[in-house]
């Protein structure tokens, strides 16, 4: 088993070494590629968008990359992937042959274990997400000609490029090797498909969301609290990443798998309170929700506010006043898309329609 693990993981590196050697001048791409794909965009950018568009779709990413993300986390440690950028310094695959090696890059020190990658598996699941939605709203207005069909082949196929850069950037950075790029997109695509057949999620109430929140938080802190006990220490990763990044400076707090564990609680949380409040019904269930005009308000004033509020980065320092601020932090952005900036924009609008009687 280790010889195998040992002769796929080598077949990665050389892999890693081939795009860095071939793509070198390409280095700002996959940087590009692999912050773009970071689930923090799915919602600070396009939860807001897809959430005034069609409010069915933008709950369904909430809920895809949050238990998608969870998924990734209890994968990962239940796994124990490596990552090449430390596993080169640490087998003794190459005996006395010298390593591989591994250029480095800012965002290459991920502090958790590395199998599925949790970049591929969060882009697959909401990449999947927003396309079936296109198609299926093309294709609810009947329009089953050539045109159709070219339009679904064109999104499907604009899907694949993007999860192909999206995994060509992870393995170009060395944050993983192939076959964790592989199954974290196979993983979010089964997520997507999943939670596209559960209507549970667009009319649960306040109290399932917090149950739900409180039952994924307990699992995973049960999950780590009872290996631990058991002398396995699941942020083994942790240490590896510290000892092996070229620069300390690149090893960061967030990618800790706590931190991504309370930012996803957090806009789960979120996501219910603002969804049971009754700012969200006054303003945007009424017959202001449905005027256009309301609607890309909305949506421009939530990407200017999130932008500035995701510009606030809590203090790295002290561990659990981050953790409990990051889960504010996230807890806070779909009760600003959802309900209070909405509601601001529906008082604005009111007053503009009483200047003008």
């Amino acid at each position: 088993m280790d010889a195998g693990m040992d002769l796929l993981h080598s077949s990665g590196v050389e892999l890693v070494q081939y795009l860095q050697l071939s793509y070198r001048d390409s280095q700002s791409w996959f940087t590009f590629i692999s912050i773009a794909a970071d689930l923090r965009n799915t919602f600070f950018v396009f939860f807001p968008i897809w959430f005034h568009l069609c409010e069915a779709v933008g709950v369904k990413l909430i809920w895809v990359a949050v238990i998608g993300d969870w998924l990734n986390l209890i994968f990962k440690w239940i796994l124990f992937g490596q990552r090449p950028y430390w596993w080169v310094h640490e087998t003794s695959y190459y005996g006395n042959v010298s390593v591989p090696v591994l250029e480095q890059y800012s965002i290459t020190c991920e502090t958790g274990p590395g199998s599925p990658s949790g970049h591929t598996m969060g882009s697959a699941g909401v990449c999947y997400v927003m396309v079936t939605a296109i198609v299926t709203s093309t294709f609810q207005k009947k329009q089953h000609g050539k045109q159709s069909w070219c339009l679904r082949a064109f999104l499907w196929g604009a899907f694949w490029v993007v999860q192909v850069c999206v995994c060509a950037s992870r393995v170009f950075v060395a944050a993983h090797f192939p076959h964790q790029v592989f199954m974290g997109v196979i993983s979010g695509m089964v997520v997507a498909e999943v939670f596209g057949r559960i209507n549970a999620i667009y009319n649960a109430s306040f109290k399932r969301y917090l149950q739900i929140t409180l039952f994924l938080f307990s699992f995973a802190l049960g999950f780590y609290l009872l290996l631990k006990v058991l002398g396995v220490d699941l942020l083994w990763s942790l240490e590896k990443a510290q000892r092996w990044c070229a620069r300390a400076d690149w090893v960061h707090i967030d990618t800790t798998p706590f931190a991504g564990l309370v930012r996803n609680m957090g806009a789960l949380f979120g996501l219910g309170l603002a969804l049971n409040s009754p700012i969200y019904a006054e303003s945007c269930k009424g017959k202001r929700g449905q005027q256009f005009s309301f609607r890309i308000s909305c949506i421009v004033a939530s990407l200017i506010v999130l932008h500035l509020f995701d510009s606030v980065k809590p203090p790295a320092q002290r561990e659990l006043l981050f953790y409990f601020l990051s889960f504010c932090k996230s807890a806070a952005v779909p009760l600003a898309a959802v309900a209070i900036i909405p509601f601001s924009v529906s008082q604005v609008m009111n007053k503009q329609e009483k200047k003008m009687l």
